[in-house]
């Protein structure tokens, strides 16, 4: 079982910056991992997605502006996000299946291990 914690929300204006970061207590069932988002009232949302071998993948609306990562020494994986709106206000989740490779799409069954989130408030 891999247990993730997430850090790193926060209240940013507009236009502004943060950097997530989640740890992962092991990274052998967690070669691919994930962040989802989920605002009131609305469906959790696939935001990026990072392979064990590197290979990335991102939801539109964040394209440009966020940058998936991660370090595996630390056994940890990172969102940077840059130019911050508020329709970016949501709980953001960090998410990792055993797969190699990345799903062919961001949804939330394709991933069975999950943090308990960490807020970000843009306004």
């Amino acid at each position: 079982h891999v247990q993730l914690v997430e850090s790193g929300g926060g209240s940013v204006q507009v236009g502004g910056s943060l950097r997530l970061s989640c740890v992962a207590s092991e990274m052998y069932r967690a070669n691919c991992l994930g962040w989802f988002r989920q605002s009131l009232g609305k469906e959790r949302e696939g935001v990026a997605a990072i392979a064990y071998d590197g290979s990335t993948s991102y939801v539109d609306s964040v394209k440009g502006r966020f940058t998936i990562s991660k370090d595996n020494a630390k056994n940890t994986l990172y969102l940077q996000m840059n130019s911050l709106a508020p329709e970016d206000t949501a709980m953001y989740y960090c998410a990792a299946d055993p797969r190699w490779w990345l799903p062919s799409s961001l949804e939330r069954a394709e991933f069975g291990y999950w943090g308990q989130g960490t807020q970000v408030t843009v306004s």
